[in-house]
């Protein structure tokens, strides 16, 4: 009871730790949404009216993901439309997620740390990139938060049939904001049966999985009856995967236009085809072109954090001058970098004698973020592929310290999803608070089995109780 009292009065601090800068600058810095967050606002206020989600030319829309907008127009029907709504619901997310974090630690961490899950809070409470991102009608901030919520009610209770369903729900509802979260509900595999045997992983995982995809078929549905063609989210995926492949791709985001290759489309879901059939017709005549942007697209998602000052900026120019904003920008990548040089380290056990392979790790991470450092580009994704590395190697001995290891998996769908596609800085994001945690845990590798033999033998477990325990839900 005093430990659980003390876990609340923690949260508690964090969440007001949190929420006061970000109320700060939601108030302050809050001006009328750019970019595509003008486009969310539409989407959004047309949802508050009744109208549905409708995009500038007021018919039925789905370019952009719905989940945003459809979040954002509840807000509006609910406390009006003004400019502060969405940046203050973006307040309470962030503070919502220092709580999530510490919680998330807590619960899927093992051995428990209570202090370093704390740490994790205070670092996503005071995380400069979160906070400057408050006052942007972007769905990033939303999308971080749900991507927590998911392995914290993996977490929770007792049933893990339940769990799995649950968490895999808020996953689809994520997916709703940003469809690759999708990739994301195979994660309760770690989360709502981390302690079980492969097969109810597997059965977690699929359930999660499944539970994501049945709260997606609604919008899927709709978009079939009211759109030019079917869609299971959005209809920007072969967009962007052409902007990632079309003869003049750089490895971030391009306008495209008609004259690279649609230009006679009737319907959004026929355009979206068309730029996808362009996409696999240039990655197919010189895929080793395609592949050598993935550094590239690596680097524009992993090595800096601008856009919440560029997007500022764009909103507000007078108050944003260009020294102001260069020194923002430096000032929010400075941060990340620290960020991504420490959370490989989570996978790292305390450099000794008795650990040589923690001297080589951290030497090899250190050289790593010098280089990162020190040379003009910058290149710090390579940091990303080393903490995916570090949870791969420790995912046989590692595997109950599901905290860690979802976190270097969402960091991995990252890596994977923007290779493909195209990279910028504000795709990171989601995953921000998690390498918050990861810092928290750094040379703390997790727990360790006790030998092949006692992962074997709970492997072949003759009874498997976790598995009655999973499919009778008790």
């Amino acid at each position: 009871m005093v430990k659980e009292r003390r876990a609340l009065f923690a949260s508690l601090g964090l969440f007001a730790l949190a929420l006061v800068p970000r109320l700060y600058v939601a108030l302050a810095w809050t001006r009328e949404p750019v970019w595509d967050g003008h486009y969310y606002d539409i989407g959004a206020r047309s949802i508050a009216a009744g109208r549905g989600y409708v995009g500038v030319e007021g018919g039925p829309w789905c370019h952009y993901p719905v989940g945003y907008s459809a979040w954002l127009g509840l807000a509006y029907r609910l406390f009006g439309t003004g400019a502060y709504v969405g940046p203050l619901l973006n307040a309470l997310m962030g503070a919502l997620s220092a709580m999530l974090v510490y919680e998330l630690g807590r619960r899927a961490s093992e051995p428990a740390d209570e202090r370093r899950a704390f740490l994790a809070g205070v670092l996503v409470a005071v995380h400069p990139g979160l906070i400057a991102y408050t006052p942007l009608l972007m769905t990033e901030t939303t999308s971080a938060w749900l991507v927590l919520v998911a392995p914290v009610l993996l977490t929770a209770g007792s049933s893990a049939w339940k769990r799995s369903v649950l968490g895999g729900a808020v996953f689809g509802l994520a997916a709703l904001v940003r469809p690759q979260s999708l990739l994301c509900a195979p994660a309760a595999a770690w989360l709502a049966a981390r302690a079980g045997t492969r097969r109810v992983r597997m059965i977690s995982a699929v359930l999660s999985t499944a539970a994501a995809l049945v709260v997606v078929a609604p919008w899927t549905v709709r978009n079939c009856v009211v759109m030019d063609g079917c869609a299971l989210v959005s209809t920007n995926g072969g967009w962007n995967l052409a902007i990632g492949s079309f003869p003049r791709a750089t490895g971030r985001f391009e306008t495209l236009r008609g004259s690279d290759g649609c230009t006679i489309v009737t319907g959004q879901v026929q355009q979206d085809r068309c730029w996808s059939e362009r996409a696999a017709a240039w990655i197919s005549a010189d895929p080793l072109r395609w592949l050598a942007l993935v550094p590239k697209k690596l680097s524009f998602t992993f090595d800096h954090e601008s856009f919440a000052i560029s997007y500022l900026g764009e909103a507000d120019p007078a108050r944003w001058p260009e020294a102001r904003k260069e020194n923002a920008r430096e000032f929010l990548s400075g941060f990340h970098r620290a960020l991504m040089m420490l959370a490989p380290l989570a996978f790292v056990g305390r450099p000794s004698r008795k650990e040589p392979l923690g001297i080589v790790a951290s030497v090899a991470v250190a050289l790593l973020g010098w280089i990162g450092i020190m040379t003009d580009t910058h290149p710090f994704w390579p940091l990303a592929l080393a903490l995916v590395f570090g949870a791969t190697v420790r995912a046989r001995t590692a595997d109950r310290d599901g905290a860690s290891v979802y976190a270097a998996y969402v960091v991995a769908t990252l890596i994977l999803v923007h290779a493909v596609f195209f990279g910028e800085d504000r795709y990171h994001l989601v995953a921000s608070p998690l390498l918050c945690l990861l810092v928290a845990y750094a040379w703390r590798a997790p727990r360790r089995a006790d030998a092949s033999a006692a992962v074997a033998e709970t492997e072949e477990a003759s009874d498997r109780p976790e598995e009655a325990n999973l499919l009778a839900g008790d």
